[in-house]
């Protein structure tokens, strides 16, 4: 993850939205942590699953191989949070992406996530094409 740098919703490529839900919250009131994972879910799946941008061809997705998340500040409810996703890392087949979530411009959670280009016959890893590295090269945001 970067630096001591106070995040901001711009400093991602992928940005997208999410409104909380009175479900989401727990006994003492605030949105519970387990839903921070669904937020980071929702912006990794905008951005990669984005149909006027594809990046998947027939036959393959993404599984996810790893979540780290760092609870900063809490979400409380009503409300929206807002999703930054960049990525990071290309590897072979393997992409990690730096995430955070905010609220009214504070950020609340960050988490660094690795998701797999998986062949859904093989049901193992494939690498990526240059094409699809390309595009994910281009979702590096230089902070």
């Amino acid at each position: 993850m970067t630096g001591e740098k106070r995040l901001r919703i711009e400093d991602f490529a992928g940005r997208t939205y999410d409104k909380l839900r009175y479900g989401d919250t727990d006994r003492q009131g605030h949105v519970n942590n387990a839903v921070f994972a669904t937020f980071m879910e929702t912006g990794r799946v905008e951005l990669i699953y984005d149909p006027q941008n594809p990046l998947l061809e027939e036959g393959f997705s993404f599984v996810l191989a790893k979540l780290d998340i760092d609870y900063l500040a809490e979400v409380l409810w009503p409300g929206t949070v807002d999703i930054g996703t960049r990525v990071v890392k290309v590897g072979r087949s393997s992409v990690t992406m730096e995430q955070a979530v905010f609220q009214n411009d504070v950020c609340c959670a960050r988490a660094l996530t690795v998701v797999v280009h998986f062949d859904q016959t093989t049901r193992r890893s494939h690498p990526f094409s240059e094409e699809q590295r390309a595009k994910l090269e281009g979702w590096i945001s230089a902070v």
